[in-house]
């Protein structure tokens, strides 16, 4: 993975720009399985409050602070149908630095289409070095039931543990101030990958430690276990 360091364009008190890290994570499943609502809801802190369906790739951002330092994460969302991503796949895999796995607790449809998702990821250089999580969502859908709409949770934990995936059950719908997992899954993955990035630093030329990709200039206003946010 590359590293990634942008500078804003907003001069501070002593005019000299701000430098920050910035982690490209993308957010891929199924089409209707929250994708776009999750990402909305850590970025923005609330449930939007109209959704349409993704058409092609779109993409939100969020500055925290991780240890003093300031991070910029970018939750990249693509149309989870094929008819809308053929044109775009390159561009939306190139130099990411984690993965978002996500179903619908609720359909067990999509959660069968997952090897295909990490097959996609596979066929575009995304090997097991980079982080991915599995997010269970909707699980408002399905409260104190282990069998999900024909999905058990035991299938998903075995095939969370035969990819090396930590799993989080969530809705992007849970009640904000009780206890909202939306924010710990992105704000522990963005944890986990300023820890391996720091590590990988260490061994990096500067030159190399300072390239960046490219973006869209679209801007928007907008612990490793099992957790509910419903």
């Amino acid at each position: 993975m590359e590293s990634s360091i942008e500078f804003s364009t907003s001069p501070t008190t002593n005019s000299q720009p701000t430098r920050y890290r910035f982690f490209k994570i993308v957010v891929i499943g199924d089409s209707g399985v929250g994708k776009t609502c999750l990402a909305y809801r850590f970025c923005a802190g609330r449930f939007p409050n109209k959704t349409e369906a993704t058409i092609g790739v779109d993409f939100r951002e969020r500055i925290i602070d991780i240890e003093g330092e300031k991070i910029k994460v970018q939750l990249w969302d693509t149309a989870g149908q094929e008819r809308f991503r053929k044109s775009m796949v390159q561009q939306y895999y190139r130099s990411v630095h984690a993965i978002v796995l996500v179903f619908d607790v609720s359909n067990p449809a999509s959660f069968r289409s997952l090897p295909l998702w990490l097959d996609e990821c596979r066929r575009n250089a995304l090997g097991q070095e980079v982080p991915r999580i599995l997010v269970g969502n909707k699980c408002d859908l399905v409260q104190g039931s282990s069998n999900w709409g024909g999905v058990n949770s035991e299938q998903v934990q075995r095939f969370a543990e035969a990819h090396g995936m930590p799993f989080y059950l969530t809705s992007a719908k849970g009640p904000e101030g009780q206890g909202d997992h939306v924010e710990a899954i992105f704000v522990s993955l963005a944890h986990r990958l300023k820890r391996q990035r720091t590590l990988l630093a260490s061994h990096t030329p500067q030159s190399e430690a300072l390239q960046s990709f490219m973006l869209p200039s679209k801007k928007s206003t907008e612990k490793e276990k099992w957790a509910c946010g419903c």
